[in-house]
């Protein structure tokens, strides 16, 4: 079971959480689809829960920081010093939501705008790593970004974490996979914006394993959400992308069930 108990490595997406306008009913729904328990830190978390899969943190699921904005999946990159990092967000031409704060002893965040216009969050890991299971059903899998200017979110992003890319791109579409400088595995994904609804700004989004992705998707409508991108089998996984009850998209992936060769790099 891939677990950790270390901070991650700066650079590497280590959190995910949605923000809802019903937190407790997201809870109950992601509860019944992943095998979440949900912990409720009690009222100085602000609402605040903490989705736990096998005893150790996958998500977190909170109130709409604003009521018109759409519920959404948000992705966290880990930071050795967010203050810095915040400094490199502003330098590479990106926006703050926030200037950088401390969420008790769990740790210190800001909200960034990089100027392809994805959101993202910075965490530097206090009492809180961030995911304490990634890879296995019900846990964190795979963040990629799907941006309206590849080209503007690829300089962004490799000043701010340093990135390299992996050119994974065929004739059918634009992709590429980001690996910070002491990485032989690439940490994340970013492409191009074609699966994006008309009007939907650049976004990251959030992939969760499955152990069969058929049966996550068939849940996922039985319990009142809907499917954006219908299962397909790729040589990483079955996968498809789908909307909770309250609207929020995120992926589902079955890594046991890949088919063919992986890709190599161009």
């Amino acid at each position: 079971m891939p677990t950790r108990d270390e901070p991650w490595p700066a650079g590497t997406p280590s959190w995910v959480d949605l923000s809802t306008d019903d937190p407790k009913a997201a809870g109950e729904f992601y509860s019944q689809l992943f095998g979440w328990s949900i912990d409720d830190p009690g009222e100085e978390a602000g609402g605040y829960l903490l989705a736990m899969k096998n005893d150790r943190p996958a998500a977190g699921i909170g109130p709409k920081p604003a009521p018109e904005m759409p519920s959404n999946w948000s992705t966290y990159f880990a930071s050795d010093d967010v203050d810095a990092t915040a400094k490199a967000v502003e330098a590479a031409g990106g926006s703050l939501h926030m200037e950088p704060f401390d969420v008790m002893d769990n740790g210190r965040m800001f909200f960034g705008t990089a100027p392809d216009g994805s959101t993202f969050g910075v965490w530097q890991a206090g009492s809180h790593i961030g995911a304490g299971i990634v890879n296995e059903p019900g846990s964190l899998s795979w963040n990629e970004l799907h941006s309206h200017d590849l080209d503007k979110a690829k300089a962004f992003y490799a000043s701010v974490f340093d990135y390299t890319f992996d050119d994974m791109s065929s004739p059918e579409f634009t992709y590429f996979i980001f690996k910070r400088p002491s990485d032989e595995f690439g940490v994340g994904g970013m492409g191009t914006a074609g699966m994006l609804p008309e009007g939907v700004p650049s976004v990251w989004l959030t992939w969760f394993a499955v152990a069969s992705c058929d049966d996550a998707v068939a849940k996922v409508t039985e319990l009142g959400g809907s499917v954006t991108m219908e299962p397909n089998d790729s040589p990483f996984g079955r996968m498809a992308v789908v909307s909770g009850a309250q609207g929020e998209v995120f992926g589902v992936i079955g890594l046991s069930e890949a088919q063919g060769d992986q890709p190599q790099p161009n």
